[in-house]
C-alpha cells in the first residue's frame, strides 16, 4: 500500500498499516520530510515514536519522494493537506497536484482511496473522472473512494485501530473495496452509500466542532459581562451524563480541521447560493477572538497606565494545542503579529516550539526561562502538560485565554 503524503496525518497512517502487517511505501514530494522521519524527529505521539522505529528497521516500510512508484501498490492513500488562502477560499493545489500524480501513475485493479479533507465531489472531480477520461473506469477497472482521517494530533487517548472509519466509494464496488482494506487496520468500518457522503460527513464532524467553540466563546463573554466564571458554569453544565457535550473558550482555533475545513463546505455553498447563517456566524466568530486577545491586552495594560506601544508581552505558548509542535493556524501567530505592528516588544516561549514567525517577516525564538524576561503581561496561550506556572503569581499581570488558570489577583480572563 502506498501512502502519499506523509505529514500530520499520512505518517501515523502509514505506522498504523505497517504495524498490521502489511507491506507499506510511503511517498511525500519534500526530501526535508523524509530526513526528518529517517532521524525520528516527527512530532509523533509515544505510541507511534515507536512504531517509527521499528518501521525504519522492516523492509515491509519504504519511504521515498518518487511518485513513479505508485504503479506498484496495489492500494494508494492520499493524505496531504488542504489549507485555506489568507482570504479563507480553499486551497486545493496541493490536493490536486498529488491527484494528478496518482492519476498519472494508476493501474487496473488497484484502490484509490483519498483522506483529504474537501469539498463534496472532490473524490468524483479529481480521481473518478480523470480516470475514466484515462479509460479506467471506476467500479470496473479500478476503485475510488474516500475515507475521512480522524487522527487527533497530540492526544493518545483513541488508537488509530479503535477509532472507527467512515467510507464510501464512487460505486458499491468501490465502497465495499475500499471498506475491506481499512478493516485489515481498523476495529470498526462504517460504510456510506457514496463518497459524497463520506466527504460531507467530516465537514460536519469539524463544523459541529466550530459552532460549538464559537458558541463556548460567546458564553465566555456573556458570563463576563453578568460576572461569573464560564468555567464554572460549563463544569456544572457537563455533570449532565445526556444532552450535553462540553466545548470550551479559547483564543480561537488552529490545526488544519476547524479554522479550515468548513470554509470548504462554505465555498462549495456560495457557488450553490446556499446561505448557512450559523456556520458563517461561528466562523467569522472565531476568525475575531485572536484580535478580541490583542484588544483586552491592551485594555490590561491601559488600566495600569501603560500603552500597548512599547509594553513588554511574553506569549506562554504558541502550539495551536497543548503538547504537539504545531503551529499551523495557531491563534498565537496572528496575535504575536499584531501586537508587534501595534509597537509592542513581544517575545514567548514554547518548549515545543523553538522558533515562530513574528508575522513581520522575521522569526522569533522561545525564551529559555520566560520568568526572567520581566514582562508587562503575559499572555497565557497554550498551557502544556509539562507548562511551569507557578512563576505567574509573581507576574505584574497575566491574561488567561485558556480560562484554566487559578484565580489570582493578577489574573484576568479572556
Amino acid at each position: 500500500m502506498a501512502i502519499v503524503g506523509l505529514g500530520y496525518v499520512g505518517l501515523p497512517t502509514a505506522l498504523a498499516i505497517n504495524s498490521s502487517g502489511r507491506r507499506v511505501l510511503g511517498l511525500d514530494v519534500s526530501e526535508a520530510r523524509l530526513a526528518v522521519i529517517r532521524s525520528q524527529e516527527a512530532d509523533l505521539l509515544a505510541s507511534d515514536k515507536a512504531r517509527l522505529n521499528i518501521a525504519l528497521r522492516d523492509p515491509a516500510f519504504m519511504i521515498s519522494t518518487d511518485l513513479s512508484l505508485l504503479a506498484r501498490a496495489a492500494a494508494v492513500v492520499v493524505c496531504v493537506p488542504t489549507p485555506v488562502d489568507p482570504y479563507l477560499v480553499p486551497d486545493l493545489g496541493i490536493l490536486r497536484a498529488a491527484c494528478a500524480s496518482v492519476v498519472e501513475f494508476a493501474v487496473p485493479g488497484q484502490l484509490l482511496m483519498l483522506t483529504s479533507t474537501t469539498y463534496v465531489g472532490s473524490t468524483r472531480d479529481l480521481l473518478a473522472a480523470p480516470l475514466a477520461a484515462k479509460g479506467l473506469i471506476p467500479g470496473r477497472d479500478i476503485y475510488v473512494a474516500f475515507s475521512p482521517e480522524r487522527i487527533n494530533p497530540g492526544v493518545d487517548a483513541f488508537s488509530h485501530e479503535d477509532v472507527p472509519r467512515v467510507v464510501g466509494g464512487v460505486t458499491q464496488a468501490c465502497g465495499e473495496a475500499a471498506a475491506a482494506l481499512l478493516s485489515a487496520s481498523t476495529k470498526l468500518v462504517h460504510k456510506v452509500p457514496s463518497a459524497d457522503v463520506a466527504e460531507m460527513t467530516k465537514l460536519v464532524e469539524n463544523t459541529f466542532r466550530a459552532v460549538n467553540i464559537a458558541l463556548a466563546n460567546e458564553f465566555a463573554d456573556i458570563c463576563q459581562g453578568l460576572g461569573m466564571e464560564v468555567m464554572d458554569v460549563i463544569d456544572a453544565a457537563s455533570t449532565k451524563p445526556y444532552g450535553f457535550m462540553p466545548f470550551t473558550p479559547g483564543p480561537g482555533v488552529g490545526g488544519h480541521c476547524i479554522p479550515c475545513d468548513p470554509h470548504y463546505l462554505l465555498w462549495q455553498l456560495r457557488k450553490a447560493r446556499v446561505n448557512a447563517p450559523v456556520i458563517e456566524h461561528a466562523m467569522a466568530g472565531i476568525a475575531s477572538r485572536p484580535h478580541q486577545v490583542v484588544e483586552k491586552a491592551r485594555k490590561i495594560l491601559s488600566e495600569r497606565n501603560h500603552g500597548l506601544s512599547g509594553a513588554r508581552i511574553l506569549v506562554l505558548g504558541v502550539a495551536y494545542k497543548p503538547d504537539v509542535e504545531d503551529l499551523r493556524e495557531s491563534p498565537a501567530l496572528e496575535i504575536i503579529a499584531e501586537l508587534i505592528a501595534d509597537g509592542a516588544e513581544v517575545a514567548y516561549h514554547d518548549q515545543w516550539c523553538p522558533t515562530a514567525p513574528d508575522g513581520q517577516g522575521g522569526k522569533l525564538e522561545s525564551l529559555a526561562d520566560p520568568n526572567l524576561w520581566e514582562a508587562d503581561l503575559v499572555i497565557m496561550h497554550t498551557k502544556h502538560s509539562a507548562t511551569n506556572v507557578d512563576w505567574l503569581a509573581d507576574a505584574p499581570a497575566v491574561l488567561d485565554t485558556t480560562y484554566r488558570l487559578p484565580a489570582h489577583a493578577n489574573v484576568t480572563r479572556l
